[in-house]
């Protein structure tokens, strides 16, 4: 049946965050190797800015 997940919030907020790149929002690539290769792309982009930020 349906189980409640403890760290749900974290998958989706994965989501949400690769729904916010423009060309993740919809999935118009051909090759699966193409889509897989952005997913790790717009989480690169993110991941980098989220260490760029200058600390409090």
């Amino acid at each position: 049946g349906f189980v409640v997940l403890k760290r749900r919030w974290v998958v989706e907020r994965t989501f949400a965050w690769l729904g916010k790149s423009r060309r993740m929002a919809k999935d118009y690539e051909a090759l699966v190797e193409t889509a897989e290769n952005l997913v790790y792309e717009v989480m690169i982009r993110l991941m980098v800015r989220r260490l760029a930020k200058p600390s409090p």
